[in-house]
């Protein structure tokens, strides 16, 4: 067992309709009912410290910090801030029909995972759900959960839910205080390559250098790109946005934040639109540092390939790695 709790999460979909989580192969254009956040304890609360004692001494002692401060309230961790603005978009839906739901998925035991649904108890955070395993990977619920998005602190549940097809990614320690929420929309930023894009571009580019790129982006600028392990989220995101009536400010707001520069932007543009699929804004930074655009921008968080961009990030918000790619051996 570990002090790591993973976490997958389900929503309930209506009969008939596909979850996205279900397919590798999906194309991001399948219907979502309810939009499912899969997050592990230690993305929502500060698990730190226990983390820490369960490395250094073991089950035992860890199980007993747990039990013995079962109701001391845990604070909130770097994705609380997120989890609770998602949450709050079902205030206005009706009980049966949410627009949102959180399932923790953790390799606690329900024993000293007890403290963990206390703390969402205290917090009034909506989460009923959860799958404790006891130190066994939680990454094997995420389909079954139907989760479109997994944010963990275990890198290798977040491997294992790219290979199943769901968007995931590693939430890292930032510098960025843990729960601020700077407005009540949700601001979310992806990179393009390798997130919500296929790799491809990025392999041009280390193999021929930034010509052979901007080269073969022109050549392709009416092809569309193949998408990433993030294109199935965005287009659920997208399907939550389009719910709200149309002159009526969205609670969501999205931004694509890559490195790519005119003439490659083309074809990032072209391709979303092939998708059918809105992304509010885009930032071609021609390989500027992203921090301080996504500062600007007012992220809750962000998501790259690309653990250099990750480090500039996470200076000024929160953000998740996604190890996929080339960029990823």
């Amino acid at each position: 067992m570990t002090a790591e709790s993973g976490s997958h999460a389900i929503s309930p979909v209506a009969d008939g309709a596909t979850r996205p989580g279900d397919n590798p192969g999906m194309s991001g254009k399948e219907p979502v009912a309810v939009l499912t956040i899969a997050i592990s304890s230690r993305a929502l609360f500060d698990l730190e410290d226990s983390h820490s004692l369960f490395e250094r001494e073991g089950i035992e002692p860890y199980a007993e910090h747990q039990r013995s401060r079962e109701d001391d309230v845990l604070e909130p961790g770097i994705a609380f801030g997120l989890v609770r603005k998602l949450l709050a978009l079902n205030v206005d839906a009706p009980p049966e029909s949410p627009r949102v739901e959180v399932i923790l998925l953790s390799r606690n035991s329900a024993d000293t995972g007890l403290r963990i649904f206390n703390s969402i108890q205290h917090h009034r955070l909506a989460i009923s759900r959860a799958t404790f395993t006891s130190g066994e990977p939680t990454w094997p619920y995420i389909r079954p959960f139907g989760a479109q998005l997994f944010l963990s602190a275990n890198p290798e549940s977040v491997r294992r839910a790219l290979e199943n097809g769901v968007a995931a990614a590693t939430i890292l320690p930032d510098r960025a205080k843990p729960g601020t929420i700077a407005s009540e929309q949700i601001r979310i930023a992806f990179d393009g390559d390798a997130v919500i894009f296929g790799d491809e571009g990025e392999r041009v580019s280390r193999e021929g250098g930034i010509e052979a790129f901007h080269r073969h982006e022109i050549e392709r600028a009416r092809e569309p790109l193949s998408g990433g392990p993030f294109r199935a989220f965005l287009s659920a995101l997208h399907d939550l946005q389009a719910a709200y009536p149309a002159g009526q400010a969205s609670p969501i707001r999205t931004a694509l934040v890559t490195a790519r520069s005119a003439p490659a932007h083309e074809r990032v543009i072209r391709t979303l639109r092939e998708w059918d699929v809105r992304l509010d804004e885009a930032l071609f930074l021609g390989g500027r540092s992203k921090g301080p655009f996504l500062e600007a921008f007012g992220a809750d968080i962000f998501f790259d390939d690309s653990l250099h961009n990750i480090d500039s990030a996470r200076q000024h918000v929160v953000a998740g790695h996604v190890p996929h790619g080339v960029s990823n051996p």
